[in-house]
């Protein structure tokens, strides 16, 4: 099968970058025929928090990447278009995540599916961004309408292209695969001498962009609670702040957590990755909003527990009292969850189920749908 995937590959960094590379990867290994498009400008440099959107890792050996399309462009997405037009290509995945993406997307289908052949899929990591704004709104259904078919990686997230999908399209719910790409699981003790840090503790993991959304400020909280202070536990921060860094610091202050916190104000490269989850008795994402997470599915490839909050489809992904705790997103429920795992020595019973869960989220599972999908809408 001839399949094109367009989205954000190498040489940019991030998630959603590694997640397609990683998908072009699996339908490699099936023996399909697979091109990658990706930008020459991803984001305008006013429209990016962080310091670099730039990975300084090796490209990919497997895949083909052509950098191709300007994001704010649109001569650049015509021309695109009918380059993968001329490849007469079975499939066309665009991985959406953010409505800024949707005029670029929408035209490119547009064209592409003047071929009578191709069949243009919409891999969905948000519909709907964390942060909202009215050009949400606006931009979103573009997207919808253009696409054949979806695959959705969170139930929260089928739910609202079905709220845009004015035709019924076939779509999927395909839960976010193991990001398996980081390396090995390996001794803690590794880890801690890599990251020079002291071997008298434990360690909770906060790992990932630091965004107002994602609840830091809630788990600093929790740390700070009184019943914390009977464990030799820390907690590492590792990741960019994408918003100020002075509330948070400020806040570790007033708490007097400081020895209890471990900032590591970075974008973690790949490599470095597993030393930061091997070290960790459990990862924490104390989520105000979420859709699903890949950080989950690098913890379920270390093997880690996880903490989350019972927001959008964490639920789904980390069955509370089987591989770590779903709590509601408050200061105490966190403490609360930490001082159980600790008091009543959860790792290993978590760790033993997560061997047998983390099965669900293979990559051939997420090339299996997108083929039932493209089958669906072929006949």
């Amino acid at each position: 099968m001839k399949i094109v995937v367009v989205g954000p590959s190498h040489p940019y960094r991030g998630g959603i970058a590694a997640f397609t590379d990683r998908l072009a990867n699996e339908f490699v290994s099936e023996n399909d025929d697979v091109h990658l498009y990706t930008f020459t400008l991803q984001y305008p440099s006013i429209l990016f928090p962080g310091k670099t959107q730039y990975s300084d890792a090796p490209a990919p050996k497997n895949i083909r990447i052509f950098r191709r399309i300007n994001s704010i462009n649109p001569f650049s997405w015509i021309k695109t278009a009918k380059e993968i037009k001329a490849k007469n290509p079975d499939i066309v995945i665009f991985a959406y995540w953010m409505s800024f993406f949707a005029p670029c997307y929408a035209k490119m289908a547009k064209i592409i599916s003047k071929n009578k052949k191709t069949r243009c899929i919409g891999l969905v990591h948000n519909m709907m961004p964390h942060e909202k704004s009215l050009l949400d709104r606006i931009f979103s259904p573009c997207f919808v309408k253009k696409m054949d078919a979806f695959v959705a990686l969170s139930k929260s997230v089928l739910e609202d292209i079905s709220k845009l999908d004015k035709k019924s399209k076939p779509k999927y719910f395909s839960p976010h695969p193991l990001y398996d790409h980081y390396g090995d699981r390996e001794d803690k003790s590794l880890a801690i001498n890599s990251l020079y840090l002291d071997d008298k503790y434990n360690y909770l993991l906060f790992f990932g962009l630091i965004r107002e959304y994602k609840g830091l400020d809630l788990l600093l909280k929790a740390m700070a609670d009184e019943r914390i202070d009977n464990y030799p536990v820390k907690l590492i921060v590792a990741g960019e702040f994408y918003e100020k860094k002075e509330p948070y610091l400020q806040m570790i202050d007033n708490y007097k957590i400081n020895d209890k916190v471990v900032i590591c104000d970075r974008y973690i490269p790949d490599e470095e990755v597993k030393n930061f989850f091997n070290l960790a008795d459990m990862v924490v994402q104390p989520y105000r909003s979420a859709t699903q997470s890949g950080v989950t599915q690098v913890a379920y490839h270390f093997e880690k527990p996880m903490l989350v909050t019972d927001v959008g489809g964490l639920r789904e992904i980390v069955p509370d009292g089987k591989v770590g705790y779903v709590v509601e997103p408050q200061p105490v429920k966190i403490a609360d969850a930490i001082c159980d795992f600790y008091d009543n020595d959860r790792k290993e019973f978590f760790e033993n189920n997560i061997i047998e869960e983390k099965k669900k989220y293979e990559w051939a599972k997420m090339t299996e749908t997108i083929k039932k999908l493209y089958n669906d809408v072929s006949k």
